[in-house]
């Protein structure tokens, strides 16, 4: 069964998930992981499209290479977490916290960011416009 997407009612518990992670699956498509504590969590590589962390604290989690296309991470903790090379197409990080946060080399086409990293972004270009 390792390497299968996760098909029992889309929920499970922590344990479980990084237990079946630890045994190489990688395949956590859809799950429901609504205020989940993953803080400090090694998941390089996962893959848990469309998947519902909304309120997850994912505080300096390894999300790198990870698969989070059209994951739901409304108001989660996401300080100091690594996304680096991680896939967030079509993902929504509104009201999350990004402190800290490397999203190096992330694909983020489409991607909901929350409203300061907008305002930072809009104010940031603002600024670049009026040094010209």
């Amino acid at each position: 069964m390792l390497g299968n997407p996760v098909t029992l009612s889309n929920s499970m518990n922590i344990k479980e998930l990084l237990s079946r992670y630890r045994a190489g699956q990688r395949d956590f498509r859809n799950l429901n992981l609504m205020a989940a504590n993953l803080r400090n969590v090694d998941l390089r590589g996962i893959n848990l499209s469309g998947a519902n962390l909304t309120k997850a604290n994912l505080t300096r989690a390894n999300l790198g290479c990870a698969n989070l296309t059209g994951t739901i991470l409304v108001g989660a903790n996401l300080s100091e977490t690594n996304f680096t090379k991680a896939n967030l197409t079509d993902a929504d990080l509104s009201n999350a916290n990004l402190s800290d946060t490397n999203l190096s080399h992330a694909y983020l086409r489409d991607t909901k960011m929350p409203e300061e990293v907008k305002s930072s972004k809009r104010s940031n270009q603002s600024e670049k416009m009026l040094a010209q």
